[in-house]
Order: structure tokens, then C-alpha cells, then sequence
């Protein structure tokens, strides 16, 4: 089985979850990954720590499929390191801002002067050309500044999303970008950049607000889990637990109003379509809060399955791990790691592709595991390795 991406070879100047997650859907399908780490490791490194040398969850996650090392290409001979780097490499992914990546060599005229047909894929919050450009951020800010903040939680209290689910779109996307430009280098022989931001994701998942917004001034304000644009659709609690129950559309309401002996609702204009099942959705969530009130998760789950209507438990993590769905398709795969006493349970490619699948094929890098052999790739001599070690430079 050939993958897809191998002979591509990617330099990962990523930081935290946008850079590195786009570089690991890479790796993940073949090319060889180049992890460029802070010689005392990179911030991102460290997050939720779970081995003894404080190497954390996400980065268990972020770095598989990677070889890792450290460098510091402020200094001269780092410089000199990364132009070297940069002479192999097909794609440099980097989410830092553009007067960094100047002084590090890494903005585009630099990267093209030393291989012409290089494409650059770079990440920031907002993207260059606004007046937001140069200001530095998370995923936090672009669900805050989306909308999707204000119409999360109640109009009191705005929720962030515990995932970090604006820097991991805008990961997928950037790979998306990067592989359609290494589609149009092989027809053209030309690189380019490929430009992806936080700002620009969450604008594209609150994309159907804003247009309703823009049309019909809507004005909507936030309802908790319950959706405002059909119904049932809400989280309910049962004797034993939580459960979300999600309907769109005329027949999966019928089915619903059967199962609840309210089929009369059918003929009800308030309940006539999705739209004004949304605008009445508290008079539903209220009647299917009282019928799950009388009955277990697993009752309530067996109903719903037998009326065909999408329904699922709140999970908590330790029940995700235990789940059987998960289990049987071996969505984790358990990875070996030093200092962990066990194997990590690491999420394998999310799309799974039919003839060249992703996979995980290493762990992720110890701090700088790979850099001597890197560095002989590059044609360094013991010797010089050793002195740019004393140097600080690697």
C-alpha cells in the first residue's frame, strides 16, 4: 500500500493545535514530518502533562507520525540550518507572525530563494489585509468574535466550547489548502502560499447566522442546547443521566409526535415546520423533558433507536474510552510513549480513506530525538553537531 504523500516532505514550525495538527494530517498520510521545537521544547509541548518529563495529552495527539528536533533559528548558524531545511523540503507550515517569520527566514521571498517551488502554508488568527492582522490569538477568540460565543450558553452567560474545535478546522482546512496546492505544483511546477486563519473558520461555521442575520434581522439570542431552527433537538436529563435528542425535518417529527401519543401536534400550525418547530421549541423540549424524567438513559436510547430518531448519551471521557462503537472500529490506537505506564489511546486519521488510508506509524519525538540524525542528513559532521549542541543552536 502506497501512501499518499510519500517523498513530500513537510517542516512543522507549527505551535499548540492549528500549525501541528495540519502537519500531522500530513504525516498521517505519508510525508515525512520535520517537528522544529524550542531547544527547552516548544510551549505546546507541555500542555496537560501526563509523563514524568511533563509531556503532555495534546501533544501525544499533535506529534505522531513526526521526527522531532530542537533548534533555535534566531542565531546565525540556525539560520544557516533552516535554509538548509528548507533546500529538501516540499512544504513549511508555520503559524507565527509575519515579522518572526522574516527574521527566522521562514517568510515567502526567503523560503523561494532557496527552493522555488516551495509552497508556504502559514496560520494566524486573522489572516493578513485587516486591521486585526497583527494581533495574536487562540481558538477562544475566533468563537468569540464569530458569534458563536453569543449564541452558545444563555444571553446571560456566553459559553466558549470546551474543544478546541476552531483551531482543529482550521488545521483541517489549512491541510486541505496545502494539498490542493501540491495537486497544482504537479501540473504547474509552481508553489504558492497557503494562507488559513482562526477568524476565517469560525466565520465559515457561523457562516448561516450572519446570513439569516443580514436578511431577516433575526436578532436571535442564545437557548442552552436547544435548537432554534427545528425540533426536538436539545439535551435532556433521565433518571440516570443526560441524553441529546437531535430532529430535523417533517418525517422524523412525525415519528417523534407518534412516539410521544402527540400526533394531534402534526396539524398544529405552530409545529407545521422546521422553522416554527424552532420557534416553539420550548413547548417540545418541555414535553420530551417530562417523558426522559421517567425513564433510564438506556430506556430512552432504546425508544428513539426503535422510532429511528437520532438520540445519543452525554458522555463523560472515561465513558468515551469504554465506549463499544469506539472499540470496535479501533478508532484509538494505543501508543507506546517513554514515561507513560501504559499506551496512549491516540485518535487515528479522522478520514478514513479506502485504498491509501492515514496511519500512525511512530510515536511522537522525545524533546529533539531526531536532531543529530537531521543534521547528518544534512551533512553535518559529528563534530559539528557537537559544537552546535555547546552552541545552544541545536
Amino acid at each position: 500500500m502506497t501512501a499518499v504523500l510519500k517523498g513530500i516532505r513537510v517542516l512543522d514550525f507549527g505551535r499548540y493545535i492549528a500549525g501541528p495538527y495540519c502537519a500531522t494530517l500530513l504525516a498521517d498520510l505519508g510525508a515525512d514530518v520535520i517537528r522544529i521545537e524550542k531547544l527547552d521544547g516548544s510551549e505546546d509541548r507541555f500542555l496537560s502533562p501526563v509523563t514524568p518529563a511533563g509531556d503532555g495529552a495534546l501533544f501525544m495527539q499533535l506529534a505522531r507520525n513526526k521526527r522531532g528536533m530542537t533548534l533555535n533559528p534566531m542565531k546565525p548558524e540556525g539560520r544557516e540550518i533552516v535554509r538548509k531545511l528548507v533546500a529538501t523540503a516540499d512544504v513549511v507550515v508555520a503559524n507565527l507572525p509575519p515579522d518572526t517569520l522574516a527574521t527566522m527566514g521562514l517568510d515567502y521571498d526567503s523560503l523561494c530563494a532557496v527552493k522555488p517551488d516551495i509552497i508556504l502554508t502559514m496560520i494566524s488568527a486573522f489572516g493578513r489585509g485587516g486591521p486585526y492582522s497583527n494581533r495574536v490569538g487562540f481558538d477562544g477568540l475566533g468563537q468569540a468574535m464569530s458569534g458563536a460565543m453569543y449564541m452558545s450558553g444563555t444571553p446571560d452567560q456566553p459559553v466558549k466550547a470546551y474543544p478546541p474545535f476552531i483551531d482543529f478546522g482550521t488545521a483541517s482546512l489549512s491541510a486541505f489548502g496545502t494539498m490542493a496546492a501540491l495537486f497544482e505544483r504537479q501540473k504547474t511546477g509552481n508553489g504558492q502560499v497557503v494562507e488559513g486563519s482562526l477568524f476565517n473558520t469560525a466565520l465559515t461555521m457561523m457562516n448561516g447566522t450572519a446570513i439569516e442575520q443580514a436578511m431577516i434581522q433575526r436578532n436571535r439570542v442564545a437557548t442552552l442546547n436547544r435548537s432554534q431552527t427545528s425540533g426536538p433537538a436539545d439535551t435532556f436529563k433521565t433518571r440516570d443521566g443526560w441524553v441529546l435528542v437531535q430532529s430535523v425535518g417533517g418525517p422524523l417529527f412525525k415519528r417523534w409526535a407518534d412516539l410521544m401519543g402527540e400526533s394531534h401536534w402534526l396539524e398544529d400550525p405552530r409545529f407545521k415546520d422546521d422553522i416554527s418547530r424552532g420557534d416553539n421549541g420550548e413547548l417540545i423540549s418541555a414535553r420530551l423533558a417530562e417523558w426522559c424524567a421517567e425513564r433510564s438513559t438506556e430506556e430512552v436510547l432504546a425508544a428513539m433507536e426503535a422510532a429511528r430518531l437520532p438520540a445519543g448519551p452525554v458522555l463523560s471521557p472515561q465513558q468515551v474510552l469504554d465506549d463499544p462503537h469506539v472499540a470496535a472500529k479501533g478508532l484509538f490506537q494505543p501508543t507506546a510513549y517513554p514515561g507513560l505506564d501504559k499506551p496512549a489511546p491516540l485518535m487515528k486519521t479522522p478520514v478514513e480513506l479506502s485504498a491509501t488510508p492515514g496511519d500512525i506509524r511512530q510515536r511522537p519525538p522525545t524533546l529533539g530525538e531526531h536532531t543529530d540524525q537531521i543534521m547528518a542528513e544534512l551533512g553535518y559532521s559529528a563534530t559539528e553537531i557537537a559544537s552546535l549542541h555547546e552552541k545552544r543552536v541545536i
